[in-house]
């Protein structure tokens, strides 16, 4: 099989793409002492970055997807148990399509 310079350079620029954004903040930031207050902001990154994604397929997904997520929401704060939420949410979003 054989293999054009040119599609070998687009991997190979793919891949660099992908990988440097990742790679490089955490080369940099693990030489680093990072205050308390930014330790502590950072913290709720992941959490709102999981509501933004939530939100915009809930809002895409009608009244179904409403009702899953806040029956997920109360099972979540009764069990924490993150095999329940998923499965409650689950079930009562495909019980009401």
């Amino acid at each position: 099989m054989e293999v054009r310079p040119e599609f070998l350079a687009l991997v190979l620029a793919c891949a660099a793409v992908t990988a440097v954004p990742r790679v490089l903040p955490l080369l940099v930031l693990s030489r680093m002492q990072l205050p308390p207050w930014l330790l502590d902001w950072l913290r709720y990154v992941p959490v709102a970055v999981l509501a933004a994604l939530l939100a915009l397929e809930t809002s895409s997904t009608g009244m179904a997807g409403l009702l899953a997520v806040a029956l997920a929401l109360g099972v979540a704060a009764a069990t924490r148990s993150l095999l329940g939420t998923v499965m409650a949410g689950l079930a009562v979003y495909w019980l009401l399509l």
